[in-house]
């Protein structure tokens, strides 16, 4: 494989897509910083398919990134492989307000070939191809220029070893026939209303207080102004104010701005500067959350009692044996938030639709319902369908 140390100049660029618009896939890694920024920086894009790889300094004076965004945003020819990219695919949409599309994600792919949850990449490499990966530039500072030749090697290594992993995981995709499962997981990894930065939605990513829709409204307005903080400032949203004091601030608004100070988690700054005076003024103007924007009421973290607690011990035990049984991640089939909603009675689920249904939704609901049991036989766990009991012992009689 030809390897393309640091590319810089957009010609070198431009020709390298070029090459690279015709490859049937191609494997995309990236490096940035975000511990002091509310975006993501983008140090370096790491590109490689079968036969050539480059690394691309995005901050390097002059580079037009337009040749690798239009690769990767425009051109449905070319399958697009990430590992864990959910980060990547977000920056990308922050440049451009496009996703990469067609997407495949090893990570996600392996769910469904292997019990693996969430395989690193390192342990990845290691199944795959023998390797070990060395993780000394792994916590490198990607911005600071110029780049070693050892950081430069690790980065383009992440999608040399990722081209070469493709094709051996696509065989066996197809030899299990389970590659049709992964279509709906890919569209959703690649689905741009994951990534549309809506300061009006930011609430909904925070633990509700309560479903009193006045406590809603001033979440609502309160986060979405702090996201817009964060944004001016370009510095992480938890640095502006956390989660949990969002919340309580939702829950107990101060009365007048003096009395900041004595919210947990703020300063006391907070009660006499500006950015207090802005956040007294969010609060106020709040209004309570329309009944249209309610969350929908579902037993998910409701008590379920004590039966139903023991459902969803029994729906939790027979995912696990039904992921042993098929070897597939038991993530991918349905999670524990799932199942209790499931033992509380909800039915518009996932896992009760498509193939998950026919893996793994069709019996949890038997056991639901009465109609599927666990046995011990030999020592063994087993699983006894109520009817084909019934009818067994119809036939003895």
């Amino acid at each position: 494989m030809k390897i393309h140390k640091l590319i810089t100049k957009t010609e070198e660029l431009a020709d390298l897509c070029s090459r690279l618009a015709k490859a049937e896939f191609v494997a995309v890694d990236t490096e940035f910083m975000r511990e002091n920024t509310y975006w993501p920086e983008l140090c370096l894009v790491q590109i490689a398919d079968q036969n050539e790889a480059a690394a691309i300094d995005p901050l390097a004076q002059g580079l037009d990134m337009t040749p690798l965004l239009d690769l990767l945003t425009n051109n449905e020819d070319v399958l697009k492989i990430f590992h864990a990219g959910g980060q990547d695919v977000e920056i990308i949409y922050n440049l451009t307000g496009k996703t990469p599309h067609p997407i495949f994600d090893t990570q996600i792919a392996m769910m469904a070939i292997s019990q693996s949850e969430q395989i690193g990449y390192a342990n990845l490499v290691e199944s795959w191809l023998g390797l070990t990966i060395d993780k000394g530039a792994r916590f490198t500072d990607w911005s600071r220029r110029p780049l070693t030749d050892r950081q430069i090697e690790y980065a383009i290594g992440d999608v040399t070893h990722l081209a070469k992993i493709f094709p051996r995981m696509l065989k066996r995709l197809i030899k299990t026939g389970r590659g049709e499962w992964l279509d709906i997981e890919m569209e959703s990894l690649a689905d741009p209303e994951n990534y549309r930065n809506d300061p009006s939605r930011a609430w909904r990513k925070i633990r509700a207080p309560s479903r009193n829709p006045q406590v809603l409204g001033r979440l609502k307005a309160i986060a979405g102004w702090r996201e817009l903080e964060a944004q001016d400032k370009d510095i992480p949203r938890g640095r502006i104010m956390r989660d949990e004091t969002l919340a309580d601030l939702a829950s107990n608004p101060p009365a007048k701005q003096a009395e900041l100070s004595k919210v947990r988690g703020l300063s006391q700054a907070w009660s006499e500067n500006e950015i207090g005076k802005r956040l007294m003024r969010t609060l106020r103007d709040a209004e309570p959350l329309p009944h249209d924007e309610m969350p929908a009421k579902t037993p998910r973290g409701a008590p379920l009692g004590k039966e139903g607690a023991l459902v969803a011990d029994l729906l939790k035990l027979l995912l696990k044996i039904r992921a042993r049984e098929i070897d597939v991640a038991a993530r991918l089939l349905t999670r524990s938030d799932e199942l209790e909603a499931l033992a509380a009675g909800v039915r518009n689920l996932p896992v009760l639709n498509g193939w998950r249904f026919e893996m793994f939704g069709r019996d949890a609901l038997e056991l639901v319902e009465g109609r599927l049991a666990f046995a011990v036989t030999d020592g063994k766990l087993q699983m006894t369908h109520i009817d084909d009991t019934a009818d067994s012992m119809a036939e003895t009689e």
